[in-house]
């Protein structure tokens, strides 16, 4: 395999000994987050205490987009440096992102049954969603059937950084195409009480997804490190590798 001059030595160590304190931080945030959502916030005038599911279904929808802005920057940044690492961590931010993508949908549908009356609609911000998810799932199926690491990096940077054309998309949906989803809100439109909730949950969400990554992150290193050693065995040991 032929690597980059600015590629990282595939690194075998364990994830650092403060990621355990920050995913049980995470946790406990978004346990009080929830709390003080589900507790804190009166019913809403029309939808009563389903308006709650909006402290999970936009905040998953919020981290997932902050993923996958991250899978096009350290795309981008494998493409300039040639750094095994970017790589890696754009693979992590996109198996996250998809995740809370579908967390998201699901949710919506959940949302959507008794708010419209279907479970599923083609509008414009389920419609371009849904694509999103399918295209980040084709993402790491790409980075699942490609052996050899060097043109699984560089193929996949590049689809990440044409993946990331869908996300304003996305975003922007529903000030272009006004169907039945709701344009985003704001703080001036929202009562202060569920603005709070809305925000805490997003921060507690955002820790999560940021511990997610980085433990799938540190994982996916010592996987790289596990396959560099199988291919210096199998190079030394005349193409057999023996494990």
């Amino acid at each position: 395999m032929n690597r980059g001059a600015n590629a990282a030595t595939p690194d075998s160590r364990p994830a650092p000994r403060w990621l355990a304190p920050l995913g049980a931080g995470a946790l406990l945030s978004l346990l009080a987050a929830q709390a003080f959502g589900f507790l804190a916030s009166p019913p809403d005038r029309d939808m009563g205490h389903l308006q709650k599911i909006m402290y999970v279904h936009v905040p998953t929808a919020w981290v997932a987009m902050l993923a996958f802005t991250l899978v096009f920057v350290a795309s981008a940044l494998y493409l300039w440096r040639r750094d095994e690492r970017h790589d890696l961590f754009a693979a992590a931010n996109a198996e996250v992102g998809l995740i809370l993508t579908g967390l998201t949908l699901a949710l919506g549908s959940i949302w959507g049954r008794p708010t419209w009356g279907v479970w599923w609609t083609w509008d414009p911000r389920l419609t371009t969603t849904a694509i999103l998810f399918m295209i980040y799932a084709g993402y790491l199926a790409l980075r699942a059937f490609t052996d050899d690491a060097e043109r699984r990096a560089r193929w996949s940077a590049a689809i990440g950084i044409l993946a990331f054309l869908n996300v304003p998309i996305v975003y922007m949906s529903v000030r272009w195409w006004r169907t039945l989803h709701q344009v985003q809100s704001s703080p001036r439109t929202m009562d202060r009480t569920y603005l709070w909730a809305l925000v805490l949950n997003t921060l507690a969400f955002t820790l999560l997804g940021a511990y997610l990554v980085l433990r799938r992150y540190h994982l996916a290193r010592r996987e790289r490190a596990a396959e560099a050693r199988l291919e210096e065995a199998s190079l030394a040991h005349g193409g057999v590798a023996y494990v």
